[in-house]
């Protein structure tokens, strides 16, 4: 278990869990050296502390009270889906992003169902990690887009929920937003929408929170199944 110096204000305060040291050393050294954001216009990011199985995470978490927990999935003595409540009530601010190399259903939905925010596979790029601390910073939760299908098609199996199987508000949508419906229940955030849809993140936040109203639903989770649901979106097999 290792503590990082205390940051000052303005920052997106890291933890990160997992077994291997190299893991460890590699995202630590990855996230200092792209702590500053050229721009000026993100959060820098700051590593506060590092842990090595799911018991050291719950008391780093405790000690640090990080934004962001990167947790691994399989670790000795407490693996990462028994750690993720205990590290939400030890540090309730924080948001825990699973970042495994297992993308499959049996570890996506249990991981989701302790409490946890995001889900990552390791073969994430560098790039795409720092944005994704920072859109869960935001508040949007970071999705692999294979294990969010994964994730979607086994809750569209179970959830019963009225808000989940309504078709109320349904015919309000527009193209642009039916077709927007669709790439959530694929898992894409919204740059990669706007990515394929040629238009702007900020356009795509807009048709979001336009389709959240529209469908009585109240996040971005709700929407992908609801899509999937009424064949907006097809999971993968």
């Amino acid at each position: 278990m290792k503590d990082h110096s205390q940051l000052a204000a303005g920052k997106i305060r890291v933890l990160i869990v997992d077994d291997h040291a190299m893991v460890r050393q590699g995202l630590s050294m990855f996230l200092e050296l792209h702590a500053e954001d050229a721009a000026g216009q993100e959060l820098p990011i700051q590593v506060v502390g590092e842990a090595t199985n799911g018991r050291e995470a719950v008391e780093s978490a405790r000690r640090a009270q990080p934004d962001i927990v990167l947790l691994d999935l399989v670790m000795p003595e407490m693996d990462g889906i028994q750690a993720t409540p205990l590290i939400l009530e030890a540090s309730p601010q924080s948001k825990v992003i699973i970042l495994s190399s297992f993308g499959e259903e049996d570890h996506v939905l249990p991981a989701i169902q302790a409490g946890a925010h995001g889900y990552l596979l390791k073969d994430i790029s560098p790039r795409a990690l720092v944005q994704a601390i920072r859109d869960a910073q935001r508040g949007q939760a970071p999705l692999h887009p294979g294990a969010a299908q994964k994730l979607m098609a086994a809750v569209a199996r179970k959830d019963k929920s009225p808000a989940s199987s309504s078709g109320d508000g349904e015919e309000e949508l527009t193209s642009r937003e039916r077709e927007i419906l669709g790439l959530l229940a694929e898992g894409l955030g919204n740059a990669e929408i706007a990515a394929r849809l040629i238009i702007s993140t900020r356009t795509v936040k807009t048709h979001v929170s336009s389709i959240l109203g529209k469908l009585h639903l109240q996040d971005r989770t709700q929407a992908a199944i609801y899509a999937l649901k009424h064949g907006m979106g097809a999971p993968e097999d």
